[in-house]
């Protein structure tokens, strides 16, 4: 009977292996629970880019047309279970709680996300993967690179499974499920604890809307066959443009798209910056809280000939919102905005926008209304 020697070569060989796959075992939990907490801060964001995701599928693939546009109305609901998996998962992985069944959901999770991010950076769809929320924006390659990497350390992970200790952590992990499900039910029933879209409170519009620094490119060029940069666009013959890169992309804008306009007045948005204007942000006139229209009413009736002047502003049709404000009998002027920008600003329908002079004094849910006084109190 042959007996196998462990030379101490050996013996360090697997210790660097168990140091390693500890390694990505704490790297791929954390990576996952940062990921799922910051975009339960805001599980409407999310729903936002899953929406997204299933218009472009549903163009895309007409085979699944169908299925892509029954899958639209449960965005919400796939993003929150999305990102409390994410979470749970992670903290499973990092207590070691059933690590076989983990790694092996982890490794379909990651899967499903790589063929997301690499649809999007192939076919140049989605170009925000969002998967870190509004908190850390990604390239669709970068996204697509980090998904390749977490899966190549999965599997990693998968294969040295058998030097995990399988621990009895159960109530961790069903406290992080608690945890995780009530965060995500609290930003969508009131707002995100963290508002980290550019329309925040404290946030001045106007200013961002400015580059925050003279903007600097370096220009790509070929000449005489060869490739050759160059800070300035030459204005000699005999150069042929290739591509125009910018140097300090944190100094773009953070706002470009924020307009506001009516038929009567043209185009409002500067205004919007002058004094103190109080916005009903109503996005659409069938996905939103009926029962709030008395305390939306109420507000604009005790706003009226105060220091803040009130009004509605959407992406409805003039037609559409006329009636629904002759319903409801809401009086306030009406302006225009593009959907997207409203979706961004307010995460409620209907919910309602405070701005003193360019700079966002309050922001509320459609449950936390808030009272003439109480606005009237913020401008003081």
């Amino acid at each position: 009977m042959e007996t196998t020697v462990i030379t101490p070569k050996a013996k360090t060989g697997t210790h660097g292996m168990l140091i390693a796959a500890r390694i990505a075992r704490y790297l791929v939990g954390v990576i996952f629970i940062i990921s799922g907490l910051i975009k339960l801060n805001d599980p409407v964001g999310t729903q936002i880019k899953l929406e997204e995701y299933f218009e472009v599928f549903a163009q895309d693939l007409p085979a699944l047309h169908g299925f892509f546009e029954a899958t639209i109305p449960a965005a919400l609901l796939i993003a929150v279970v999305m990102c409390v998996l994410e979470v749970v998962l992670g903290m499973a992985l990092l207590a070691s709680y059933r690590p076989k069944l983990t790694t092996w959901v982890l490794l379909a999770l990651v899967s499903y996300f790589t063929i997301l991010t690499f649809y999007s950076a192939y076919f140049n769809k989605v170009t925000d993967c969002g998967c870190f929320g509004d908190a850390i924006k990604l390239k669709p390659w970068t996204s697509f690179t980090k998904d390749v990497v977490l899966m190549v350390l999965i599997l990693f992970i998968i294969g040295h499974r058998n030097r995990m200790p399988s621990r009895k952590t159960g109530w961790i992990v069903g406290l992080a499920t608690i945890l995780s499900v009530a965060l995500g039910i609290y930003a969508i029933e009131f707002l995100p604890p963290l508002d980290l879209l550019p329309y925040a409170v404290g946030k001045s519009i106007p200013t961002q809307m400015k580059a925050s620094e003279e903007l600097r490119y370096k220009y790509i060029l070929t000449k005489d066959g060869k490739e050759v940069e160059l800070d300035k666009y030459p204005m000699e013959p005999g150069y042929t443009f290739k591509e125009m890169v910018l140097l300090n992309e944190n100094a773009k804008p953070k706002i470009t798209d924020y307009r506001v306009w009516n038929d009567a007045d043209g185009d409002f948005t500067q205004q919007t910056f002058e004094g103190n204007k109080l916005f009903v942000i109503i996005k659409n006139v069938k996905d939103f809280d009926a029962g709030s229209m008395p305390a939306i009413r109420s507000l604009l009736k005790g706003l009226q000939g105060s220091a803040v002047t009130p009004y509605i502003l959407t992406s409805v049709g003039n037609d559409e919102i006329t009636a629904f404000m002759k319903e409801y009998q809401l009086e306030a002027n009406v302006y225009q905005a593009d959907a997207t920008v409203l979706k961004t600003i307010s995460r409620s329908n209907p919910g309602t926008w405070l701005l003193s002079n360019g700079t966002v004094r309050g922001k509320w849910h459609v449950n936390t209304t808030p009272t003439a006084e109480e606005v009237i109190d913020l401008v003081k």
